[in-house]
């Protein structure tokens, strides 16, 4: 079995930032991406920014120079620093990873965490 679970959400000030991060656990051989979807009041879910097992990222346009996706040199943890938040960034964050359970896999199986809230109010 592999579980993700997210952690560091909260409450911040417009204008403030948070790190949220997700650290998987179990049978892996390898993590081929990562990544976090967000999910606002009314809004449909939305990636907000990726990463691959080379460290190339991505970033929806409205987070870029404001967000950072990175992971720990195990490589099943990714992290997400989010700077200069706005009210619109406010949602429930999920995590996911691309994972290789074994040897014999050969297309990686995508897993979630359960949702980091982050609320962006003064």
């Amino acid at each position: 079995q592999v579980q993700l679970v997210g952690s560091g959400g909260g409450l911040v000030q417009p204008g403030g930032s948070l790190r949220i991060s997700c650290a998987a656990s179990g049978s892996i051989v390898s993590i081929i991406a990562m990544g976090w979807y967000r999910q606002g009041p009314g809004k449909v879910r939305e990636l907000v920014a990726c990463i691959s097992s080379d460290d190339r990222t991505n970033y929806t346009n409205s987070v870029k120079g404001r967000f950072t996706i990175s992971r720990d040199n195990a490589k099943t943890t990714v992290y997400l620093q989010m700077n200069s938040l706005k009210p619109e960034d406010a949602a429930v964050y999920y995590c996911y990873q691309d994972i290789i359970r074994t040897i014999h896999s050969t297309q990686p199986s995508r897993y979630w965490g359960q949702g980091t809230p982050v609320t962006v109010s003064s």
